[in-house]
């Protein structure tokens, strides 16, 4: 069976059973192969942009449009980004240009919503209440990226990803209102 062996070498498929026994005693393999512990601040970061991921293929599943495509490319640069935060160097991502495709969408969807001068509680729809799950999951992935930026985790820098996690929350905050239908309560 072909399976990722760990998220910290998610490009590097093995044969091998589902467990491993080598994380019961609370740590884990980063992607060089060097144990840490499942507490520490960079397995907490990375695991923030798996529950992230997670919850997005749950909103891929209750949409039916054109959005999934957006929403499974941003899974993949997660996986990306996870890979990086566990020590993974080779991977070249071109997150800026990410940024830019997404300042166009919430651009091109914020022209259709009306002016928003106040406050306004998640919900709306089903469909809203998702995307403002997702917008509080990548601000809080942001917080734990941002909590391991002065340790030395990887040679890779932080910005361009802390970047894109700023811009991916203020998407998904975009696709909320999109998604409310006009059922915003605003406060």
């Amino acid at each position: 069976m072909f399976v990722f062996s760990s998220i910290a070498t998610c490009y590097v498929l093995r044969i091998m059973k589902i467990y491993t026994k080598t994380g019961d005693d609370g740590t884990t393999s980063l992607f060089d192969g060097k144990r840490v512990l499942k507490s520490s601040l960079q397995v907490k970061a990375y695991g923030s942009l798996d529950e992230l991921s997670s919850l997005i293929g749950l909103v891929v599943v209750k949409l039916k449009n054109k959005d999934k495509n957006l929403l499974i490319d941003i899974q993949k640069d997660l996986y990306k980004i996870m890979s990086i935060l566990a020590g993974n160097n080779k991977i070249n991502l071109e997150l800026e240009k990410k940024v830019l495709e997404f300042e166009k969408i919430i651009d091109k969807v914020t022209k259709n919503l009306p002016l928003l001068n106040k406050f306004i509680l998640p919900g709306g729809t089903e469909s809203s209440a998702w995307f403002h799950i997702l917008r509080t999951i990548c601000r809080r992935a942001e917080r734990n990226i941002v909590n391991t930026n002065n340790r030395p985790i990887t040679t890779y820098s932080l910005q361009p990803t802390l970047k894109y996690l700023n811009r991916l929350s203020d998407l998904f905050f975009t696709l909320a209102r999109k998604y409310s239908k006009n059922k915003e309560t605003i406060i």
